[in-house]
């Protein structure tokens, strides 16, 4: 709750955060690549993109790869990206605006019907995509679907990572309710089962 209300709030800080970014270019490729791409970038301190970024407190070398610095920061960078008005204009954000009323009851989240509707939207307006487009925008487009429904209520964590290193790839807080949702590209069956003894690991975390 404190963390939402600090995300809330207009700060020094978070304007410093979003002043630096757009001073910088080359720090905000970085971010974007991590936090859209899932790009694990090798550290290097002899870097100077990567140097200037530390040096803001923007990441941390995490066993070699660069990783956002905290998880304020990265929700921050987030909302950056994702409440652009080039992002506001995309078709898939729309689409949730129109859709937003039908997916609480009883100040529940359906996220099923929430899933249900973005795959059906996901797969009208970008279906024709190439794989590729698919795989490096598709976290994108969810958090695009997701935020106006869940914004002033709700808030989520991305790429979430247990005590034990694990990872998923969003994480929901809802009212009290939590939910966990992968975004996978579909592998085979193998490649399922596996993602599913991954999830299951994650509940067990979460004891959700």
């Amino acid at each position: 709750e404190a963390e939402k209300k600090l995300l809330g709030e207009k700060n020094t800080l978070f304007e410093s955060i979003v002043n630096k970014l757009y001073d910088f270019p080359e720090l905000k490729d970085i971010v974007y690549s991590i936090l859209f791409m899932g790009k694990e970038n090798s550290y290097n301190v002899l870097d100077q993109a990567v140097g200037t970024a530390e040096m803001f407190g923007f990441i941390k070398n995490m066993n070699g790869v660069i990783a956002i610095a905290n998880r304020v920061f990265e929700t921050v960078f987030y909302n950056l990206f994702l409440t652009s008005m080039e992002n506001q204009n995309t078709d898939i954000y729309k689409a949730a605006v129109r859709d937003k009323n039908q997916f609480v009851y009883a100040g529940h989240l359906n996220m099923d019907l929430i899933l249900e509707k973005f795959v059906l939207h996901f797969d009208e307006l970008y279906g024709d995509r190439p794989e590729r487009f698919k795989e490096e925008d598709g976290r994108r487009y969810f958090l695009l679907y997701l935020r106006p429904i869940i914004n002033g209520t709700g808030n989520y964590y991305i790429e979430s990572r247990t005590r034990n290193m694990e990872r998923t790839d969003v994480i929901v807080d809802y009212r009290g309710e939590q939910m966990v949702i992968e975004l996978k590209i579909w592998r085979g069956n193998a490649y399922h089962e596996r993602g599913e003894r991954q999830l299951i690991d994650y509940l067990d975390h979460y004891h959700l």
